[in-house]
């Protein structure tokens, strides 16, 4: 399971004195336990290893914007620790489709559902994020699937 490779890193990082890369595997740990008291809250089990990759994508999305922020601001260090942050939590995520792939998948989910307007982009896109959790940017998926559907 994806928490115990976290876990086991957190003590691998421990280990090593590798003080970037623990600090940034316990806020995962933190972000992870807070998603499961939210779920707890709703009545909902644990999270699933396909919603942790979902919560980890989120997780990058927001230092990406931290990094051009901080970029645009001329803080070059803390744009350095987030590109950081961002590599050690992009280890957890399996490896992510190529342009190409996005859109053969797109097509394959179009066809698998039957899908022949907008309306059902909702359908396309849950089906993807049940198929291809954490192997593509969904943000960019959606304006594909939405161009694939009106063009």
């Amino acid at each position: 399971m994806l928490r115990d490779d976290i876990n086991t890193a957190v003590k691998e990082a421990m280990k090593a004195k590798d003080e970037r890369k623990l600090s940034t595997l316990r806020m995962v740990n933190s972000t992870i336990k807070n998603a499961d008291i939210d779920a707890r809250g709703q009545g909902k089990p644990p999270l699933s290893d396909a919603d942790l990759l979902g919560l980890l994508q989120k997780m990058i999305k927001q230092r990406q914007e931290s990094v051009e922020l901080y970029d645009k601001g001329g803080r070059a260090e803390l744009a350095a620790q987030e590109r950081q942050e961002i590599a050690v939590i992009s280890a957890y995520l399996p490896k992510q489709m190529s342009d190409d792939d996005v859109k053969a998948a797109i097509s394959a989910i179009i066809a698998e559902t039957g899908a022949a307007g907008i309306k059902d982009m909702g359908k396309v896109i849950g089906a993807l994020k049940a198929k291809y959790a954490g192997q593509m940017d969904f943000g960019k998926a959606s304006g594909l699937v939405k161009a694939a559907l009106t063009g």
